[in-house]
């Protein structure tokens, strides 16, 4: 199901995102696509994060012919931007060679949780610049994040020392 043409302004307004920012968001993306090293799927895929200080932070897949050990494009994006100092995101763009356009998967979901909002916005674009617009928590519901242990520290009293 792909949204109406005016769906990514619709997001965007609802996200707090001028249009500029989500097309660079959105351009950043596909032109990351290009720099995935997938000699073996051959599937490629970008991602371009919005950081809060307006910085965006790109990644690409990186496959290993030890298949377990290839990172996806929004790890990539992720580490870097946390590796260079940037801890509060407000947009994530993923763009694909498919149609429908493909989600994080499930690791990168949680990887993203870690780091992100649950009300963060994820556009997912496919080959034809369509875009899937979900927040986090549509797509990773029920999840567990840092304030879960914290909470579980607290109650076992390790986080002040006495556990």
């Amino acid at each position: 199901m792909h949204p109406g043409p005016d769906q990514e302004t619709k997001a965007s307004e609802q996200f707090g995102l001028d249009d500029r920012s989500l097309e660079q968001l959105k351009e950043k993306a596909v032109a990351a696509k290009g720099r995935a090293y997938c000699p073996y799927s051959h599937f490629r895929v970008g991602a371009a994060l919005l950081s809060a200080d307006g910085s965006i932070i790109v990644g690409a897949n990186v496959e290993n012919a030890s298949y377990p050990v290839g990172t996806c494009a929004e790890r990539c994006a992720l580490a870097t931007a946390v590796t260079g100092g940037h801890t509060s995101f407000k947009a994530l763009a993923v763009a694909t060679d498919i149609t429908p356009s493909a989600s994080p998967c499930g690791m990168c979901r949680q990887f993203i949780r870690e780091f992100c909002s649950l009300e963060m916005p994820v556009f997912m674009y496919d080959r034809d610049g369509r875009v899937v617009v979900r927040t986090l928590e549509k797509l990773l519901p029920m999840s567990f994040g840092p304030e879960d242990l914290k909470g579980a520290a607290l109650e076992s009293g390790t986080e002040s020392g006495t556990g």
